[in-house]
């Protein structure tokens, strides 16, 4: 039986395609969705082939934030929640967390709907493609809910104005301003939504894979340095980086305009 995220691998190309599969509730993010998102992450973390990653949800929307009516159930308990409550948004922050510490890019596919946690998840992935049509939104503040927890990704892609805006009002942006803000980095026509994805995808797979991997970790681990320290780490990425018998081929066949006769580790 399936399962409320469906995994589909594409080993040649390099490149694994997450589905979050309850369309009826517009993808929203039930405990179950959550664990099998984090039982996903946790697989490709040690997975080799796979060098690129893409999100998407099934039916009509991308995802419609945490599953309300099961908040609402996890209420019952003498503590009004407070128990469960923290641990669901503990549970999510990690698999938030989880996308940037990934070794590969992890580009979400977004059509419909992002909202609340469902823009969290968006905001956290690497990259960002979206159809025309698609909407943006921090909207809990619309049921008296503050997105608190949506705020932290937003806040990390967007200009913080912009954030607050989206988070007092709980309006919704249309793909073309999300790109603009940097939410989103291509809008593209609906019916072009999968292909373009996956022509990202494929562009990225096609780089030396340890190379994007390096790259990635050192992207976010930089982000949150002070100028000076995030230099030095940068540039002791790049020695350990152009050391490797990879990248001196690369750069070798630049040179000789050829393409790249790569061994597929980089390093070494």
């Amino acid at each position: 039986m399936d399962g409320p995220v469906l995994v589909r691998d594409d080993p040649g190309g390099g490149v694994a395609v997450l589905t979050l599969s309850r369309p009826a509730q517009l993808n929203a993010l039930s405990d179950a969705l959550l664990a099998a998102l984090a039982d996903a992450f946790a697989a490709l973390a040690g997975d080799r082939a796979t060098r690129v990653v893409i999100l998407r949800g099934a039916g009509r929307a991308f995802c419609a934030g945490h599953d309300l009516r099961e908040m609402q159930a996890g209420r019952q308990a003498e503590d009004r929640g407070r128990a469960y409550f923290a641990g669901l948004f503990g549970r999510c922050a990690e698999v938030m967390q989880a996308i940037p510490r990934l070794p590969q890019p992890v580009i979400a596919q977004v059509h419909g709907i992002a909202t609340a946690a469902g823009c969290q998840l968006a905001a956290s992935c690497d990259m960002v493609v979206a159809a025309e049509d698609a909407r943006f939104g921090v909207n809990g503040v619309n049921i008296g809910l503050f997105c608190s927890t949506p705020m932290v990704a937003l806040t990390r892609a967007v200009p913080r104005k912009a954030a607050f805006e989206m988070l007092t009002t709980g309006a919704f942006l249309p793909a073309v301003r999300a790109e603009a803000l940097g939410l989103v980095n291509r809008v593209v026509p609906a019916d072009r939504l999968e292909d373009e994805t996956r022509a990202l995808a494929a562009t990225v797979a096609s780089k030396l894979t340890a190379a994007v991997r390096i790259g990635k970790r050192a992207f976010h681990d930089q982000i949150g340095m002070d100028l000076a320290d995030a230099y030095a780490h940068a540039g002791a990425v790049m020695v350990e980086n152009m050391l490797w018998r990879d990248t001196e081929e690369g750069i070798a066949a630049f040179l000789d305009r050829r393409p790249p006769a790569w061994q597929g580790g980089g390093q070494g």
